[in-house]
């Protein structure tokens, strides 16, 4: 969902304004633009980036597309030392997911967990869940795991039976609890939090509130 460190913060409570949420959305459109460049120059393979996030004309600095590269795999390595621990009997929630495409690229290497969670602002959900019931390469990898031949959920949520792909505010976690539960997350399992670049943007209390996962997960 971030990219490079903006001053924009979340405000605590009521105070919070339309502006703040807008500039940490902005964060995700940024990050997916250098990340899509960077792919588009080889500095890693990523088929479905594409379907996401178009090309920028604009040419990124070498630091920066050094900068994603190490972000990138180093969160990549990290992920599958923990599905290789767990024997992928697991799940994955990824906070502030973004136009992230791990959940395709596991596929690809046969390391999906038992289910994979994404959750962001709705708006960026919105877009997410259109991108993947309009392209095929990405809603063929997802029904081809799936029970039946439509994925559920609405314009806000996407559900199947090993990705979900859910819209929420994480500084209302009671409404986010009540979404992972609808999605069937199982709170018997190890389960890998990650956050990429998104507490930075949040308070110290709803970053400590958020940290534990919302519905008391076995986080590992």
């Amino acid at each position: 969902m971030a990219t490079n460190l903006r001053s924009t913060t979340f405000n605590s409570g009521p105070s919070s304004t339309e502006a703040d949420d807008e500039g940490v959305q902005g964060t995700c459109e940024d990050a997916s633009i250098c990340k899509r460049f960077a792919v588009s120059i080889g500095y890693w393979d990523d088929p479905y980036l594409q379907h996401l996030v178009r090309l920028s004309k604009e040419r990124k600095a070498p630091e920066i597309n050094r900068g994603y590269f190490a972000r990138v795999h180093g969160i990549s390595e990290l992920i599958k030392a923990f599905l290789r621990k767990t024997e992928c009997h697991c799940q994955i929630l990824n906070l502030g997911a973004g136009m992230d495409t791990t959940f395709w690229i596991l596929k690809d290497q046969d390391l999906l967990p038992d289910k994979y969670f994404e959750v962001d602002f709705p708006l960026i959900v919105t877009r997410k869940v259109h991108s993947i019931r309009s392209r095929p390469h990405l809603s063929k990898p997802i029904l081809e795991l799936h029970s039946e031949d439509t994925l559920q959920g609405d314009g806000h949520m996407l559900d199947s039976k090993r990705y979900a792909l859910i819209g929420a505010d994480l500084r209302d976690l009671a409404t986010l609890e009540e979404k992972l539960k609808k999605c069937n997350m199982n709170t018997q399992l190890p389960t890998l939090l990650v956050t990429e670049c998104v507490l930075v943007y949040m308070t110290p209390e709803q970053a400590a509130a958020a940290l534990p996962a919302p519905v008391s997960l076995p986080v590992k």
